[in-house]
């Protein structure tokens, strides 16, 4: 069955010309019907077909497909592969967290791409004009709907499938490696037997031999880690030696790098013949690479793959692999899920690895059956041989695992209350009744009927009104006589940022009060996002020598996040902390955010203003002084640095240095031009006190006026009258020419009055601009 037969106007967007037994079976459903559609097929059978043929169903009609990758670097290489799309002329837009958002071209194009998360901020607010296109999709494909038993993401797929449904009731096509139960899944979807698919291990292009190996235990895990990767040479070896390939996954982007290292060294004490060195054509080749210690690794036939590599690496490393060019390659678990790259032996060397925000884990099961069934080359092995290396204690759980599979489970319910509370501030629950009706959408349900034994459907009912209970005792929601169900500002600004209910109250609390800087980073470093965050002993020399003794009471977890907040406001991470900084800090940057939006909910000008410069400085490490700066677009950390190294610390002294100032200080003119640009288009903001007096007689009183003028943009601002300290007047408004402000001057008891004007940003990090006037009160005169 030819492509070009079967879809000829779309033959051009398939990799291959005839579809295989198993997408020849699946055809008819795909094209045929436009039933909802579950699949479950071995690993490099050829699913990604399956995915491309809903997406085609759509297209040829003029319809929107939407694509759930299970992860952020898939959701690249899909743009990257399906160029083939635009070449036919049909739009593919990547939607992803890391990417500045285009809401014309998302609501323009005909193939979306998203990861859950992403899909689930999207349908938060769909009803914004910005992500209004979401409910416009016509067929979403999950790929690897499996990713449901996921313990840390498994429940946000699952409420994104069922409110897609409710919202724009799509085609769903789910697709997935092998599954235990997918009539499960099927049953939830409303999957027909006729479009319900369980492909067995004889649809696998090439047979598979899953094994355990385990290894003895010691007490250093540096030891344990060169003991399981000896493990992995031992059984690479012969396949090495038989000119066959090997993947070795570990579990971090460094142990790729040292793994890697120390297989060289050790390949050449055995002799095994791998090298490539005297290739003179792929020495000239291997020049193209960006990482020096990955170019003198691929001349020993060893290589490496992560996350962090750049582009241009990634792929030479693929191609060659693919090429046989390279016979040992080690990897994280990304690729086992990304690319097709198979190899004749395949070993998980490390089962546990370390998360920056939930310290150390098990890898998932799924991320175990994903990575086996990369064992096998179709068109060179009649056999693949995959390998998990283990301690002896776990060797029984994954024989069983490799034996048996795993049945998809739901996680819906460790987060039950966080999604209900989500579905109540978007409006898609509006009572009782909707509660009730959403949760029969759920997994949840169709799992817990179907295993009764694992699941009480009656004590899940139980356990939502006990959550409705408690989401309205502490404010996210209110109910009324009728079982009406509304949500509170707190309710919607935890359900916008996707705080947990814990963290959403302790900054509701904190928007309340006069918090200083201290106080914003400990409440982010105390968030319950980060409540798993553990401090390694080496490490704590480290944040000690970062923080003060003023944040001993802090909880180790807690302390680690503090000082790399504080490392990363002064560009100064210490490197210890390095290797969880990044995940960290993204994370932190998002709570900050929100935190600064609970400030400008509840009417707390100079808090969101504080949050605003705080996040400015975590993101860039710009000095406390220079931080105005980041409100330029294309100022970051060293242009930055670099003003301020020049004295000009803000947008009024980047305007007062000019594109003259602004290039002796380092700037090239056009970069120049367009900074002072950006500066014209922020507020300038000028305090004028008029005839307010320098002294005043005790008893006396004066109502005066003070001018807030700005001469720049308009801009939201706050504005706060204090005297001796103590708040006179405080108001938010839009600031587009000028305000004034009455303020009574008062001959009080004390000597001197200081009032000072306090102009600040709620939406941009600039620092506040404060005016001082001191008022002298002269003492009263004596009767004559």
């Amino acid at each position: 069955m030819e492509v070009a037969e079967v879809v000829p106007e779309f033959a051009e967007a398939f990799s291959f010309e005839e579809f295989n037994a198993m997408q020849r079976e699946a055809l008819p459903a795909l094209l045929d019907t436009d039933a909802n559609v579950v699949a479950s097929a071995p690993t490099a059978s050829g699913k990604t077909a399956l995915a491309e043929l809903a997406i085609v169903d759509a297209l040829r009609v003029a319809g929107t497909a939407l694509f759930v990758a299970p992860m952020r670097a898939l959701t690249n290489e899909k743009e990257a592969e399906w160029d083939r799309f635009e070449d036919l002329g049909y739009s593919v837009y990547v939607v992803t967290g890391e990417r500045d958002f285009n809401p014309r071209r998302a609501a323009r194009a005909d193939v979306l791409v998203m990861t859950p998360e992403k899909a689930d901020s999207a349908t938060r607010k769909h009803d914004s004009p910005r992500y209004s296109f979401v409910t416009d999709v016509d067929v979403v494909v999950i790929d690897e709907v499996h990713l449901l038993d996921s313990e840390t993401r498994g429940s946000v797929l699952e409420v994104v499938v069922s409110r897609l449904r409710r919202l724009a009731d799509p085609r769903i096509v789910a697709l997935s490696a092998t599954m235990e139960n997918v009539e499960d899944v099927a049953a939830w979807l409303d999957a027909p037997d006729a479009a319900t698919f369980d492909f067995g291990d004889e649809y696998r292009p090439v047979d598979l031999h899953a094994d355990v190996q385990t290894y003895t235990h010691g007490d250093n895990a540096f030891a344990d880690k060169y003991r399981r990767l000896y493990t992995a040479l031992d059984l690479a070896e012969p396949h090495l030696r038989e000119d066959g390939q090997a993947l070795v996954f570990v579990s971090s982007r460094q142990d790729t790098v040292q793994a890697a290292k120390k297989a060289r060294d050790e390949i050449a004490e055995r002799d095994i013949p791998i090298a490539t060195r005297g290739e003179y054509d792929f020495h000239t080749e291997t020049q193209a690479l960006e990482n020096g210690t990955l170019r003198q690794s691929v001349l020993d036939g060893v290589a490496f793959h992560h996350a962090g590599l750049s582009k241009n690496d990634k792929d030479l490393v693929e191609e060659w692999f693919k090429q046989g060019r390279i016979d040992l390659l080690f990897s994280t678990s990304t690729l086992a899920w990304g690319v097709n790259l198979p190899a004749r032996c395949v070993v998980i060397r490390d089962t546990k690895l370390h998360d920056p925000l939930e310290g150390e884990v098990d890898m998932s099961p799924l991320d175990v059956i994903q990575m086996i069934g990369r064992a096998g080359r179709p068109g060179y092995d009649d056999v693949g041989y995959g390998w998990v290396v283990c301690d002896r204690s776990e060797a029984d759980r994954y024989r069983r695992l490799l034996r048996e599979g795993k049945a998809i489970e739901s996680r819906l319910a460790d987060d039950l209350a966080e999604h209900l509370n989500a579905e109540i501030a978007m409006g898609t629950i509006h009572g009782l009744d909707d509660v009730m009706d959403w949760l029969e959408t759920t997994f949840l349900y169709h799992r817990a009927r179907s295993a009764p034994e694992t699941y009480d459907y009656g004590s899940i009912r139980d356990r939502v009104r006990t959550i409705l209970d408690d989401l309205r005792d502490r404010g996210f929601i209110e109910t009324d006589e009728g079982l009406g169900l509304s949500p509170t500002t707190l309710g919607v600004l935890a359900s916008t940022y996707y705080l947990h209910l814990d963290t959403a109250e302790r900054f509701h609390e904190l928007a309340s009060a006069a918090p200083d800087e201290r106080d914003v980073l400990r409440a982010v470093a105390r968030a319950s996002e980060f409540d798993s965050v553990s401090a390694r002993q080496a490490e704590r020399d480290a944040i000690d020598d970062t923080l003060d003794a003023g944040e001993k009471s802090l909880e180790p977890g807690a302390r680690k996040v503090y000082a790399i907040l504080v490392g990363s406001m002064d560009g100064s991470i210490p490197p210890e902390l390095r290797s969880d900084a990044w995940v960290i800090r993204q994370n932190a940057l998002r709570l900050v955010a929100a935190l600064g939006e609970f400030f400008v909910r509840y009417d707390r000008p100079a808090g969101a203003n504080l949050a605003a410069r705080l996040e400015a400085r975590i993101e860039t490490g710009v000095p406390a002084d220079a931080v105005g700066l980041t409100a330029l677009d294309g100022v970051g950390s060293g242009r930055g640095h670099r003003l301020a190294q020049e004295g000009i610390t803000d947008p009024n002294a980047v305007r007062e240095a000019g594109v003259s100032g602004l290039v002796d200080a380092g700037l090239s003119e056009g970069v120049a031009e367009n900074v002072l640009e950006q500066a014209t288009d922020l507020p300038a903001i000028h305090v004028e006190w008029g005839d307010f007096p320098e002294a005043i007689d005790r008893g006396d009183n004066e109502l005066c006026e003070v001018t807030v003028r700005n001469a720049g943009a308009g801009a939201r601002v706050g504005v706060r009258v204090t005297v001796n300290g103590v708040e006179m007047t405080a108001d938010g408004t839009y600031l587009s020419d000028e305000m004034t402000v009455p303020v009574g001057v008062f001959g009080a008891e004390d000597d001197r009055l200081t009032y000072t004007v306090t102009v600040t940003f709620p939406r941009a990090p600039l620092r506040p601009v404060r005016e001082e006037r001191v008022v002298v009160v002269n003492a009263a005169q004596a009767n004559l």
